[in-house]
């Protein structure tokens, strides 16, 4: 489906979308079916729209680990805390790192107490800090999925090829098909499909997504984000679920070809390698993120500082891994709307502004589905 942004959120037919949902999943009315999104951006929309409260009874969807900075686990956190507390050295990030928890502290409290802490919008800036202050040691928080990576991964290359030894590069980037995998196969939730990130599939397009549906049997659509995305997407795989089929769909193809970006692909190769990866709420899941290759270790603050990113503790009565994982929604969290809320979170999914928790807070209202009633309402 092709067409104005405004088509994509055309009252008719998101009421033509919903009667065709309700009239197929209500053909199996007699069992729930579990959809999965693995999109902060869908997170979002799935709640500004209101979608869950439009939905048929029996239809439940459940947010995943599709929030870059609410999977960073608060060990990654201390470590550039503690670098940050190096007096030589500044500290680039991306914003929405900032107030995400560590085991004591967060980015926000050592930048009030004095460290040289720079939010950026685009590693670019720390090119070109590095670039103007050489007597200064630039160290990158280089988070993300694979939207971001081939990004981060121009930016080694223009810093390897311009000879900038004072600018590195603090690596936690992860991807999303192993967590897809370790999903499918726990046995804590059952996920009977999955709205699969668009701007992820941009750049790695579907193969990873067949794999998927083969080996575990659930089908898979790669969708956009206004409402008329997110309902065509939920139809098409009640449709594949009522069918029994495990398929790979592209709702979103106005963006997504099926083979991905094979530039940004080889770029990702070129710089990174596979590598066991910590999650914040799944653990350690093997080959889930990108290291920096042996060739740019000069550019891996890993190497440049002699660290290692530790595990870190999370808060004990919060409950964020567990939304991560789909276990439970985030108004089941004691925490919620109370002790943990946007002005002083706890997780890392109350601060990102595609956290789960983030997304329920601020339209809780529109989120309010039966049986789930947020705390303080």
């Amino acid at each position: 489906m092709k067409g104005r942004i405004e088509d994509y959120r055309d009252p008719r037919l998101t009421d033509q979308l919903l009667r065709d949902i309700h009239d197929v999943a209500g053909s199996a009315s007699s069992r729930t079916i579990s959809l999965m999104e693995v999109c902060g951006t869908h997170t979002m929309a799935i709640a500004r729209y209101g979608i869950r409260s439009l939905l048929p009874d029996n239809l439940k969807l459940l947010s995943g680990p599709g929030c870059p900075v609410c999977v960073t686990p608060a060990g990654y956190v201390d470590t550039a805390i503690s670098l940050s507390r190096n007096p030589d050295v500044t500290v680039v990030t991306f914003g929405d790192l900032m107030r995400v928890p560590g085991s004591d502290s967060s980015l926000a409290v050592a930048k009030a107490a004095g460290a040289d802490i720079r939010v950026a919008y685009s590693p670019s800036y720390a090119l070109e800090l590095a670039r103007n202050q050489p007597e200064r040691k630039v160290v990158f928080l280089a988070i993300g999925f694979e939207t971001t990576s081939p990004s981060l991964a121009w930016t080694l290359v223009q810093a390897k090829e311009s000879r900038l030894s004072n600018l590195s590069f603090l690596c936690a980037c992860k991807l999303i098909p192993p967590a897809l995998h370790a999903l499918a196969s726990s046995d804590e939730v059952k996920i009977d499909g999955l709205l699969c990130p668009g701007h992820v599939s941009t750049i790695i397009g579907t193969a990873p997504y067949e794999q998927l549906a083969r080996q575990y049997g659930i089908p898979c659509v790669v969708a956009g984000f206004e409402p008329v995305d997110v309902l065509l997407s939920v139809l098409l795989l009640c449709r594949r679920i009522a069918r029994g089929e495990a398929k790979v769909d592209i709702e979103y193809s106005r963006s997504v070809p099926k083979e991905g970006n094979p530039k940004a692909l080889k770029l990702l190769g070129q710089v990174f390698e596979p590598a066991d990866s910590a999650w914040r709420g799944l653990g350690t899941i093997p080959d889930s993120g990108l290291e920096i290759r042996s060739g740019l270790s000069d550019h891996d603050a890993k190497t440049v500082f002699g660290v290692d990113i530790p595990l870190g503790k999370d808060n004990p009565a919060c409950r964020c891994g567990d939304v991560l994982r789909g276990v439970i929604s985030p108004p089941e969290c004691p925490l919620f709307r109370t002790a943990c809320n946007p002005l002083t979170p706890v997780g890392a999914c109350m601060v990102s502004g595609e956290g789960a928790c983030a997304a329920f807070y601020k339209y809780c209202e529109l989120e309010h589905k039966k049986g789930t009633q947020p705390h303080g309402n």
